[in-house]
């Protein structure tokens, strides 16, 4: 007796058994494995402030991909980062930063001139999306004292 094994992309198929002429044996359906979860690698974001560009072009949103070990290793060669080791996180920012407003090219020169709250967001979101994975922060309310999570990643001013 010869059994066929199916492929992965046969899964819900129905596996043909051959067998003798009457050997009892039914053909059987193959259960499909449970659905792979998909990896997110890519992030968006909202400035507190924003980038205003040489124009005077206000870019609030944008996205950043998650960092390779490229990424991270990068910035060490940097002279940049090898003179004045706190640029670092400007390189590795400028690395992974895929868009920020109308700006698909961000350059180190593009993050230096962030605000400063603006480069705070951005290295916490970093470390968030790399780290530990998500864009979700626990606080509470410092009105009524109840925790819950939001969403760092930024949406339109007023909502949660």
């Amino acid at each position: 007796m010869r059994r066929r094994s199916v492929s992965a992309g046969a899964l819900g198929a129905l596996a043909e058994v051959p067998s003798g002429p009457d050997d009892g044996l039914v053909p059987e359906r193959v259960s499909s494995a449970p659905a792979r979860q998909r990896l997110q690698t890519e992030f968006t974001f909202e400035l507190p402030r924003g980038y205003v560009d040489a124009e005077g072009r206000l870019h609030q949103d944008g996205s950043m991909r998650l960092a390779t070990a490229r990424d991270e290793l990068t910035p060490l060669i940097d002279l940049r980062v090898k003179q004045n080791s706190a640029y670092l996180s400007v390189v590795l920012l400028s690395l992974v930063i895929t868009r920020l407003g109308t700006i698909t090219d961000v350059r180190a020169e593009t993050v230096e001139q962030l605000f400063a709250s603006d480069l705070a967001f951005l290295q916490d979101f970093y470390r968030r999306i790399n780290a530990e994975g998500h864009t979700r922060a626990a606080v509470t309310c410092p009105a009524c004292d109840s925790a819950f999570e939001v969403d760092i990643a930024g949406g339109p001013l007023g909502e949660s």
